[in-house]
């Protein structure tokens, strides 16, 4: 099992990388190849899944992406392809937040999740992420971005919902907030 690999990435695909270390070229799946750049070195933590046919390599610029990739594959139904995008879209805060909070409606905006995959990921995690980015100050998602990723999640545009979000009471419950804010995108 592997925990990090380092070297220099000699080649970036639309969903993976490929890790040059010591003349062994990696190919890792990772969230977002575009974060990488050919030419530079990174470290990238990795996790390899074996199945019967195959073994993959999922890599990730940091510890506690890893972390949150292994609590998400944790979740019944929720396997390493259907995790990857959660880090892609999202910072590890927002998402450790929708999961405490109980939002729903955040969790259903990655793709392949659906009302009964975010309830059980909800049941399976609330309380046993504490761990996972300790330190990250810079990342806390504000209620207020957490309520604008939900609309934009369900197809508004940022123009649409920046003239709303000052309209919404903010000491609401996050669905009672959404349903505020539908209610007033849609007059």
């Amino acid at each position: 099992m592997y925990d990090y690999i380092k070297g220099t990435i000699t080649n970036i695909k639309t969903n993976s990388i490929v890790l040059d270390n010591n003349g062994v070229g990696y190919l890792i799946y990772v969230s977002n190849p575009y974060a990488f750049e050919i030419g530079h070195e990174y470290k990238v933590y990795v996790y390899q899944q074996i199945q019967e046919d195959e073994h993959l390599l999922y890599g990730f610029k940091s510890q506690e992406e890893k972390d949150l990739f292994l609590k998400l594959i944790s979740v019944k139904g929720l396997g390493c392809k259907m995790a990857l995008p959660f880090l892609s879209t999202s910072s590890i805060q927002g998402i450790m937040d929708a999961i405490e909070r109980e939002n729903v409606l955040y969790l259903k905006k990655f793709p392949k999740i659906g009302d009964k995959l975010a309830k059980q990921i909800i049941l399976d995690l609330k309380g046993k992420l504490e761990f996972i980015g300790v330190g990250i100050s810079d990342d806390q998602v504000t209620i207020e971005q957490e309520l604008k990723d939900v609309l934009i999640g369900l197809g508004y545009k940022e123009k649409e919902i920046v003239p709303v979000l000052a309209k919404v009471d903010t000491s609401l419950k996050l669905e009672d907030q959404v349903k505020d804010a539908l209610r007033l995108l849609l007059r």
